[in-house]
């Protein structure tokens, strides 16, 4: 099977934004049968939304797809959204899980890939968290790492790849994946201890 050529997507909107109660009000007039006000709320997260898909997939193609396809979801079930949690969460468990159905039906085709890495970028930092060690030679041991660390994410389970990429990669928080996931804090927390372990474990000859 050949390896997918991608790199990691970092957003770059902030959390206490995409978190606000500002979408409440456009939620409303969505819900009131204005249709144009869901474009507003498309414009605002369709890259954050893209880019968690991107980061499950590596298939740009298909993550666009699974974004429409999360967008289509939310409007048609925004009247079900009673904003027990922010809109934002809302949005992102439906692109979540989206995606991780389609991953499920196609397991083999999809090859998580931080080829591209760029050693002065955030990917250099994911790789420098998941690893927890400090290096003095970061160039050398990003190049080294790159292969592995593609081999080593696969030998997760879909679930625990899944909180290491919203956790390191998208900067969610501890709650906000657990409202995602439909998990207590707690299970992400041992989740996420458990694939760092993973991870160290089965990069151990490159970061001793």
């Amino acid at each position: 099977m050949e390896k997918a050529h991608t790199h990691v997507i970092v957003s770059t909107e902030s959390t206490s934004e995409t978190t606000s109660d500002a979408d409440s009000a456009w939620v409303a007039r969505v819900q009131a049968g204005d249709v144009a006000a869901f474009d507003h709320l498309v414009k605002k997260y369709r890259q954050r939304l893209f880019s968690i898909v991107y980061n499950l997939t590596s298939n740009r193609e298909d993550a666009a797809d699974l974004t429409q396809d999360s967008f289509i979801k939310a409007f048609r079930s925004i009247h079900h959204f009673k904003g027990t949690s922010s809109f934002f969460t809302w949005l992102y468990r439906i692109a979540v899980n989206t995606t991780l159905t389609h991953l499920k039906k196609n397991r083999f085709k999809h090859f998580f890939s931080f080829e591209a890495i760029d050693e002065e970028g955030a990917s250099a930092e994911v790789i420098e968290k998941l690893t927890s060690k400090n290096q003095t030679d970061k160039p050398t041991l990003i190049k080294e790492l790159q292969e592995k660390l593609n081999e080593a994410l696969h030998k997760l389970s879909l679930t625990h790849r899944t909180v290491v990429i919203l956790y390191e990669i998208e900067g969610l928080s501890h709650l906000e994946i657990a409202e995602i996931t439909k998990t207590s804090e707690g299970t992400v927390r041992s989740r996420l201890h458990y694939a760092k372990q993973q991870l160290q474990s089965y990069l151990q000859d490159y970061i001793n």
